[in-house]
């Protein structure tokens, strides 16, 4: 998926994986799965989809700071 927010290219497809969560069972209407991805520049970004009750009813890119990415990894250790 490729989105363009504040003029730069957010592209799944030439970004750098980092990490992937999913959250529920696939074919739960509530789940849904989040991946972390950096850009070759060194953007953060989260790309999401999930069920029709989940949070992500789309698929969806939102762009991160290193700060609020460092957040998202963490989160999942806590």
């Amino acid at each position: 998926m490729k989105k363009l927010i504040c003029k730069v290219e957010y592209d799944t497809e030439t970004a750098e994986l980092i990490k992937k969560r999913a959250h529920g069972a696939f074919g739960d209407p509530a789940g849904y799965e989040e991946t972390l991805y950096k850009t070759p520049d060194g953007k953060f970004f989260l790309y999401a989809f999930g069920g029709a009750e989940s949070p992500f009813t789309a698929e969806t890119i939102k762009r991160m700071s290193a700060a609020k990415a460092d957040e998202w990894l963490a989160a999942e250790k806590a």
